[in-house]
């Protein structure tokens, strides 16, 4: 593609020298103002400058963004051009599914199929959909990647034809690792090259953890699927002004913590000061000694803050990660000259103009876990035990409110006997022969207990109780990227094993890699024995378990959990430990720092306090302490100095687009249109583009719309969008047996995001959903009120609505949408008829989403909410006003008039979260897409 000129107002085109190679550049020096920016704020201001075509983009964008006030709040729209966008396959398969129903869609109203093609450079990572089936085992990794063909074959053909179908797709195929792994360690440029310019590299992600890469210093974040789409087909993302939060860190991490443990304190604090819909940005004299590796951990969970991004500027440690992941020296030297060049290189002593302040002295961080169901309640490891007890009294029935617990000595773990731990029982393995186990049966400390005994497949058996480990999991973008965390597992699990220690048997342990990379250099060092030796084998190059991808407990243990209504934990190295997300079986979940994850899989449970209390005694019988197997960070450091090179960097991604021979050899279609298969339950044309003219229908009011769910505080898009298993019971799953798909084919709703039959009826069907239309039930239920308000499914009453006519709107409160950029969580909303969400706030991505699946998000007034106005759900719905928008106008707010059976009304003005005027067109076209297709048509 060739990019339009610029109209160059303020003078600032010119030439950047780098060694024997010139660019042309644009320099932010030619505006006055731009030296007083922050650094995030000056990657827009090169983008304005470079993209100014005197309509969209104007000399007054430029000016509003030169004199920005840190004070004000967001009020100016500008149009920010990405340079590339990425992809992971659940979020990126129903993008090309779009895409090529696009193409479709303009033959039929007389244009140009080929103009449907991106004009940005998109790459797509196969990273979600491989499921950690097999664990524990040597074969476990090529086992699973088989059934991970077997599921997915007819999504990966539909793939490679994207790829060839395509001019600027390119497509990571499955096994390599995770996407924002493989986008730090090879796909990120920090600065781009491209028609002779040189210019940040910036992009938009279909996943919400895009921000990884901010740590690199390149400015980018999740969209949904549907923005995507719209930034590769040239569309720029509208959005206001920003306020960035400067988030200063001096000092070091302490000897004991990690970055996880400092990701962990970072989103606990930036979740309490609320940064929804800001940029955050690091600076001060700490930022030198936060390794690379570190930030990308930091700036990969901004979601779980709430941020937009939470960026790093580039210095020399930008530099010697570029250097040290295989990036060419050519590529170093220009990412250095032109960070000079713009003003872009961080400076220890800076002070730049901030909206908001924060400050970390980093080695106040402490070991930490988060849970047991958001990321952003962090807990101190000294205080997980009763925090867990605490906990457990929302997960099970008549749990004291305060739960009692023993005195505990304050002196060191090497000194705290072992006859304080908790009590002690044992588990018989097939040959008789008895080991210690902790178990959490402590009666005499007041809290429920439900012991029972399992016999596993080996004959073991053992006694489960509430908080037992049921999956310690290394695995997620967050952690398996940084290397300091990865080796100090396998050290860990080294000195574990050297000390007699042995995972809880009833534990599934697995090992997800962000890249083959960490494979190599775990190689290298020779830790992965030990690893292995404690069931933490290979099971895929894939974000498994923190995308609810953990794959099936063990069914003795599943059936035993569900006989007994148990209360077991996950603890991963995750970002995301939302309910219902890591495993049916599995009520609470915790995130940790891999070596944590390996220190629970010893302790087999979670009320115990590692570090004070034994994990488990030597061959001696002599009780072993957390502190005992912990690794030095000089120990920790030999071992990536002496195991890791940039030479294994370059060897992983040679031909990283190529594949294995299971890629190579799948069979791919081809032509530019895609040939549907009517059989397909994975690739189905959807039904966005069905009836629509080259110009849109007028906005209407709603009327006589009813409530399809009720619902309260923190409702995720992991509670909206369809992820996870099927169930056979469900809509879902009626229907794939209805086109003769057997259970042990379901696979999972993400990777059945190509067929919207699938995910209509998984959309509000997270098993821990609460619908308070209803008494005490979890799942996708709701009331059906054209059948006298009886309890059915959700789908199954939105389908009822659409025959009589009948509009939806939802009810929600706080953070409505939080969580990962699930595109199908809006698509899903309105293929079920929903016209409008009413909640008292939302997230910024999924508020986005619905405007572009052509859903009106409003919210309530001010320190109001469905419960202060009365309203239980049983009302009609009027809202008037929205026709406004038919006049160029956007409302400020819209009347809404609930009326109850009696005839009484409620009223209240509904502010109307369309936020920008790209968001109005899209909205009056339908949706972005049909916004996209017909200014195609135009054109």
């Amino acid at each position: 593609m060739t990019a339009p000129a610029s109209k160059d107002s303020f003078r600032a085109r010119g030439t950047l020298q780098v060694g024997d190679a010139s660019y042309e550049v644009f320099r932010l020096s030619a505006v006055e103002g731009a030296q007083r920016l922050p650094y995030s704020l000056k990657v827009l201001l090169e983008n304005l400058l470079r993209t100014e075509d005197g309509a969209n983009i104007t000399a007054d964008h430029v000016r509003a963004l030169a004199n920005w006030d840190p004070t004000a709040e967001p009020a100016t729209e500008i149009q920010f051009t990405p340079a590339r966008v990425i992809m992971q396959d659940f979020t990126g398969v129903p993008c090309v599914v779009d895409l090529a129903t696009m193409r479709e869609a303009v033959t039929a109203l007389g244009g140009d199929p080929a103009k449907v093609n991106p004009l940005a450079p998109a790459e797509l990572v196969i990273d979600h959909s491989v499921i950690a089936d097999i664990f524990g085992r040597p074969d476990a990794f090529e086992r699973n990647v088989d059934l991970e063909y077997e599921r997915n074959k007819e999504r990966y053909q539909f793939l490679r034809w994207g790829q060839s179908a395509f001019d600027e797709f390119k497509v990571v195929p499955p096994g390599t690792g995770i996407v924002h792994q493989v986008n730090i360690e090879h796909l990120a440029r920090v600065v781009m090259t491209r028609n002779g310019q040189a210019y940040p590299d910036t992009l938009v992600g279909t996943d919400s953890h895009t921000t990884m890469v901010n740590g690199l210093g390149v400015l980018g974040w999740g969209v949904g699927g549907i923005e995507a789409e719209a930034a590769m087909l040239g569309q720029p993302v509208s959005m206001l002004i920003p306020r960035v939060v400067g988030f200063k860190l001096h000092g070091e991490l302490p000897a004991g913590a990690t970055a996880t443990d400092l990701v962990l304190t970072i989103t606990e604090m930036l979740r309490n000061h609320g940064v929804v819909g800001k940029f955050v940005e690091f600076y001060g004299s700490g930022v030198p000694a936060v390794p690379l590796a570190n930030r990308a951990t930091i700036g990969n969970m901004s979601p779980e803050f709430g941020s937009t991004c939470a960026i790093f500027p580039i210095d020399s440690e930008t530099l010697d990660y570029l250097r040290f992941t295989g990036r060419s020296p050519e590529q170093v030297a220009l990412v250095e000259a032109y960070a000079k060049e713009q003003g872009l290189w961080h400076d220890p002593q800076a002070e730049p103009a901030y909206s908001e302040h924060l400050e970390l002295d980093l080695g106040t961080v402490v070991p930490s876990i988060a849970g047991p169901k958001r990321p952003q309640d962090r807990i101190a490891l000294t205080d997980a035990k009763p925090a867990f007890r605490a906990a457990l009294g929302d997960y099970v029935a008549h749990a004291p409110t305060q739960p009692s617990d023993s005195p505990v000595d304050e002196a060191s773990a090497e000194s705290f006997p072992a006859s304080d731990s908790p009590t002690y029982g044992h588990e018989e393995n097939g040959a008789g022969k008895p080991r210690p186990y902790v178990s959490a049966a402590v009666d005499t400390q007041g809290r429920p207990s439900a012991p029972t005994l399992v016999t596993l497949e080996d004959g073991t058996t053992c006694e489960l109780d509430h908080g037992a480990v049921a999956i310690a999991a290394i695995t997620s973008c967050t952690n398996t990227s940084n290397p300091s965390v990865m080796i100090g597992a396998a050290l860990l699990a080294k000195k574990a094993v050297e000390h007699g220690l042995e995972r809880k048997p009833w534990v599934k342990t697995t090992l997800a890699p962000g890249s083959k990379v960490v494979m190599d250099y775990y190689e290298r060092a020779g830790l992965l024995p030990y690893l292995e030796k404690l069931g933490f084998h290979l099971v895929g190059y894939g974000c498994t378990t923190c995308i609810g991808n953990s794959g099936p407990l063990p069914e003795e243990i599943s059936q035993k959990v569900q006989e007994t209504d148990l209360a077991v934990v996950s603890v991963l190295s995750g970002n995301r430990n939302f309910e219902g997300r890591i495993n049916p079986d599995v009520k609470m979940n915790y995130l940790a720092s891999p070596p944590l994850v390996v220190a629970y899989a010893l302790a087999g449970t979670m009320d115990l306090d590692l570090t004070r209390e034994p994990l488990g005694t030597d061959r001696e019988g002599k009780p072993v302490y957390l502190t005992d197997i912990w690794p030095s960070p000089q120990e920790v450091q030999e071992v990536i100095t002496s195991s890791m090179s940039a030479g294994a960097f370059t060897q992983s991604y040679s031909d990283v687009f190529a594949g294995d021979e299971r890629w190579r050899s799948l069979p791919t279609p081809s032509g530019n249109t895609f040939e549907w298969a009517d059989d397909s339950t994975y690739v189905r044309k959807p039904p966005y583009f069905e009836g629509m003219q080259d110009q849109p229908e007028p906005v209407t009011d709603i009327a006589g719309a009813r409530v399809l769910a009720l619902l309260g505080d923190s409702v995720t898009t992991d509670h909206i969008s369809p992820a996870g298993a099927i169930k056979p019971d469900s809509p879902a799953g009626r229907y794939l047996q209805a086109h003769g798909v057997e259970r042990k084919d379901f696979n999972s709703y993400g990777s059945r995001r190509g067929n919207h039959e699938v995910m209509i009826r998984g959309t509000f069907a997270n098993i821990r959903l609460r619908n308070l239309l209803l008494d005490d039930v979890q799942g996708g239920f709701t009331r059906n009120f054209l059948n006298g308000g009886e309890q059915t499914t959700i789908y199954d009453a939105a389908t009822d609505y659409a025959r009589a006519g009948v509009p939806l709107v939802v009810l929600a409160g706080k953070e409505y949408g939080s969580g990962s950029s699930r595109d199908w969580a809006a698509k899903g909303t309105s293929l079920l008829g929903v016209r409008a969400v009413i909640a008292e706030s939302f997230e910024r991505i999924h508020r986005s989403n619905l405007i572009g699946m052509g859903v009106l998000p409003l919210q309530f007034p001010e320190g109001q909410s469905a419960v202060s106005l009365g309203l239980d759900g049983t009302e009609t719905f009027d809202i008037a006003g929205i026709t406004a928008l038919n006049n160029g106008e956007t409302p400020r707010s819209v009347k809404v008039t609930a009326r109850k059976d009696d005839g009484s009304t409620v009223e209240f003005d509904g502010v109307v979260r369309i936020d920008t005027p790209g968001e109005a067109d899209y909205y009056r076209n339908g949706g972005i897409l049909q916004y996209v297709l017909r200014k195609m048509l135009r054109s």
